[in-house]
């Protein structure tokens, strides 16, 4: 599996409840850039219409060596998925504050795919409760190591 973008921020907003692993469907030179790396899903989120999965936002930069058949950088991305769990993303995802948000662009043999997570907002008293999680454990981690060298 070859990580190409990673969505840290998804993780810090959202609290991740579900993961599910779709396709993505891309024209010509788009796999090109992907492979280059060239993927940002920072601003990303993902919609159902009329049963069809789709990623707005997700930014792939043209292909440098392409031409006239680069595609829109930011044009709407068809996922796949199967239909049992389209619709079962359609029925948790209309349930009050939960919504579907892009986490990861990878490869895995040699196909293109997105992690989606079903999530479900952070308040802010959460935020920061993680925050102070991730202190303790780097605080703890430290002293670890200053008592292993001494």
């Amino acid at each position: 599996m070859k990580l190409v973008a990673n969505n840290k921020k998804a993780y810090h907003d959202y609290f991740i409840e579900e993961k599910y692993e779709a396709g993505l469907v891309l024209h010509g030179t788009e796999v090109k850039s992907l492979r280059m790396g060239k993927c940002s899903i920072k601003e990303a989120f993902i919609r159902i219409e009329n049963g069809e999965v789709y990623a707005y936002g997700m930014h792939i930069s043209p292909y440098e060596k392409g031409n006239i058949f680069n595609k829109d950088p930011l044009r709407p991305k068809k996922l796949l998925l199967h239909k049992q769990q389209i619709r079962k993303l359609i029925g948790s995802s209309a349930e009050k504050g939960y919504t579907l948000v892009p986490l990861q662009v990878y490869f895995r043999d040699g196909r293109a795919k997105i992690e989606i997570g079903l999530a479900r907002g952070k308040k802010l008293y959460d935020k920061r409760q993680d925050i102070a999680k991730k202190d303790q454990r780097r605080e703890a981690e430290k002293e670890l190591k200053l008592r292993l060298r001494v």
